[in-house]
């Protein structure tokens, strides 16, 4: 890597909803889903550069922090979205500089996918985190895992839902990911101080 350039992790969050299946909404916690996104953009910007295919749960509570910090760091974060749901992108969209639109297949899945490979395939990570989640929390986990084989994986299981389920599937999981709640502690010492 040249020196002074950023390392990249990848954001894959979402906050699940009612109408989806029982599995993810019936262990998610909201409040740290978002705490841990907060807490996940505060530490590693600006020494690294956030990439996330952006979700209408996740994407303004990013720009929430930017704001909050009132440092320029548009060159730092990079919003993946795919064409399928232009119609109805957060405004929080309009806040980024860096926005990469993927085409629109005209079916959900095989747009999201070619969103995904895109993403990780133009890109080198040193980490993936997620947080939360549902259906597409598990699919990008897997796909990353994948495609990004030496990224260094965070599954925060305390914030429940899809993110629970991977770190409930790995093979020696840190049991900090499961019982802590000093997300800033932990990506400090997980992201900022072993990277």
């Amino acid at each position: 890597m040249a020196r002074g350039q950023l390392k990249n992790i990848f954001l894959s969050a979402s906050i699940p909803i009612a109408d989806r299946h029982p599995k993810y909404i019936d262990t998610a916690d909201v409040i740290a889903i978002r705490d841990a996104v907060i807490a996940l953009v505060s530490t590693v910007l600006p020494s690294y550069r956030l990439i996330w295919g952006g979700h209408p749960s996740i994407t303004p509570l990013v720009n929430y922090v930017i704001e909050k910090q009132k440092r320029n760091v548009q060159d730092h974060v990079l919003l993946y979205q795919t064409k399928f749901y232009e119609h109805i992108f957060p405004e929080d969209n309009n806040e980024f500089e860096n926005v990469i639109l993927t085409p629109n297949l005209n079916e959900k899945k095989p747009s999201l996918k070619l969103m995904r490979e895109t993403m990780f395939r133009e890109h080198k990570y040193a980490a993936g985190v997620f947080i939360g989640g549902m259906e597409g929390v598990e699919d990008e986990y897997e796909l990353f895992r994948e495609l990004q084989p030496e990224a260094k994986l965070i599954a925060l299981a305390s914030t429940g839902a899809a993110a629970k389920m991977i770190y409930e599937s790995e093979i020696n999981p840190n049991e900090r990911f499961l019982n802590d709640y000093a997300y800033s502690s932990i990506f400090q010492e997980f992201l900022n101080d072993k990277l």
